[in-house]
């Protein structure tokens, strides 16, 4: 492409074909503000990411240790335990490698 030139954002033909198509679990209808039609590939969104959407998962998370932490990151008070993060790195490997092995 030159420097002025437009770029040719049309799909190719291929791709065209299998955002027209919906995989199983998915909704037909693309992903977008309503009628207005954005050059590229159509997106779709399955059912199952919609659930995950609407879920509440915060209770998964512990929002006192998050503000404690980033509070400490913010008065540069924050110290990483090299010690833990290395017995951590090594328990995963041992399990990863364990799973290949079974």
């Amino acid at each position: 492409m030159k420097i002025g030139q437009q770029p040719d954002n049309t799909p190719a033909l291929g791709q065209v074909a299998q955002s027209a198509t919906p995989k199983a679990g998915q909704s037909a209808a693309p992903v977008g503000k309503g009628d207005r039609k954005a050059p590229g590939v159509g997106v779709t969104v399955s059912s199952q990411t919609r659930a995950l959407e609407r879920s509440d998962n915060a209770s998964d998370i512990d929002t006192s240790k998050v503000n404690a932490a980033r509070q400490s990151i913010e008065q540069k008070s924050f110290v990483v335990n090299a010690e833990a993060i290395a017995d951590k790195l090594l328990a995963n490997a041992r399990e990863m490698l364990d799973r290949s092995k079974g």
